[in-house]
């Protein structure tokens, strides 16, 4: 078994600066959707944050996780992810309720995980969690992609729509995992 090139309380890692990157670009991607800049080069860019979203998992699980970037992923992600929707609602290629739901689950699980890390629990993503951020990405992917041939406002409309309800419903079935988690920890500690 090999050892973790990084400790816990290490902060200049290589994943937390993929991470740090990914909090940079994703304004920048943002204003791209807003200013209705190349779609292709927009598109290639989500494509590129969504892959760095991985990646950086990847290289944390290899040389080891740390505090820091156990609170940077998922602001990174968070960054990313709603500031997208946000620009997407705006010019309509995306629906507000799903992403209000979501909004609303993100503010009661990181609120969950703030109370609970204050007592030294980490609280590490599920697989519902890490199947909701793919579905997310992927809404705004199909979002992203232009308009032609086979692929016409209504197939983009359908198509966005279907992904962002499995994302919201992922999102609602995380949220009862880590919820009812906290429920039987507290029975447990009680």
């Amino acid at each position: 078994m090999s050892s973790s090139t990084y400790g816990p309380s290490a902060i200049a890692t290589p994943a937390n600066l993929v991470t740090f990157v990914r909090i940079l670009a994703s304004p920048v991607a943002v204003m791209m959707v807003i200013n209705r800049s190349n779609p292709w080069a927009t598109l290639a860019l989500w494509i590129f944050l969504g892959v760095a979203d991985r990646f950086d998992g990847e290289i944390a699980r290899r040389q080891g996780t740390t505090r820091s970037g156990a609170f940077l992923d998922p602001l990174a992600d968070k960054i990313m992810v709603f500031g997208m929707f946000g620009a997407l609602v705006y010019q309509s290629r995306i629906a507000l309720l799903p992403v209000v739901i979501m909004a609303i689950r993100e503010l009661i699980i990181s609120g969950y995980r703030t109370v609970v890390a204050k007592k030294g629990i980490s609280v590490p993503a599920r697989k519902l969690g890490k199947w909701k951020m793919t579905a997310q990405v992927l809404s705004i992917c199909l979002a992203l992609i232009p308009v032609g041939g086979l692929y016409t406002t209504f197939t983009r409309t359908v198509l966005v729509s279907v992904i962002i309800w499995i994302a919201t419903a992922l999102a609602l079935g995380s949220a009862y995992q880590y919820l009812s988690d906290a429920s039987r920890n507290n029975k447990v500690t009680s």
